[in-house]
């Protein structure tokens, strides 16, 4: 027979016994010039002034305090169900999302399509959004400065989605949503929480279906994670 897991320790969804959770780093606060963080500032004034999805769609048009927005097609802002259970945080648009003005089209978002049809879901019943609304020319990593522009704007979306539950697509959602520095391939199927305003929302950080297509083989990790996913929203029926 199955030995039993210790008390107190978590099982995944097959049934066996959870490594434990690997510590999460805090990161400090990246130091952004004071240009920027007066941005930053005004970005969150005016993301806790919008009631609704399209005032907040409204305010990031005629937002001018990151300069990625000259540099984009269109804006990002999010395509599914706004009344699903289950939000997914990616990282920043690429150059199909750019061109469409939607998140996860190009072959990254198939594949995120196939993840979802694994478990019962759609684009009916999930809300995408990225972590920033415009693409970073030529793809490159975004700033610190760029996060801690268009953050308070992602965390006023989830605000007004409110989730049951959240997936943080790929590193950079994660760090940003936890707060940490710690690697995606340890945060990665591990359940932890996002405070947004007075209220804690589970979250789970996967690797981003981009990783998935240059590493195949890692697929198997995010197949679990995708077990746990539907065994939380399972739980969160009752």
């Amino acid at each position: 027979t199955r030995p039993e897991p210790a008390r107190g320790a978590r099982t995944d969804p097959r049934g066996d016994a959870a490594p434990p959770a690997a510590p999460v780093r805090v990161a400090a606060p990246a130091a952004i010039p004071l240009e920027d963080a007066q941005a930053a500032e005004n970005a969150r004034s005016l993301a806790a002034r919008c009631q609704t999805l399209e005032e907040l769609r409204e305010a990031l048009t005629h937002f001018e305090g990151c300069p990625l927005r000259y540099t984009a097609k269109n804006l990002v802002f999010a395509d599914g169900n706004p009344a699903a259970r289950l939000m997914l945080v990616g990282e920043a648009p690429g150059r199909d999302e750019d061109l469409q003005g939607l998140p996860f089209v190009g072959r990254a978002g198939q594949l995120l399509d196939k993840m979802l049809a694994a478990i019962g879901l759609d684009r009916t019943s999930a809300y995408i959004v990225n972590t920033l609304p415009w693409r970073p020319p030529g793809n490159r990593t975004p700033t610190p400065a760029e996060h801690a522009v268009c953050m308070p704007f992602v965390e006023r979306h989830i605000e007004l989605v409110a989730p049951e539950v959240l997936v943080l697509v790929g590193g950079v959602s994660a760090k940003q949503l936890l707060r940490t520095d710690t690697g995606i391939m340890r945060l990665r199927g591990k359940w932890s929480t996002v405070r947004i305003a007075d209220r804690d929302v589970p979250a789970l950080p996967t690797l981003h279906p981009a990783y998935l297509l240059r590493q195949p083989a890692q697929k198997r990790l995010v197949w679990r994670d995708l077990m746990s996913l539907r065994a939380r929203l399972g739980e969160a029926r009752h």
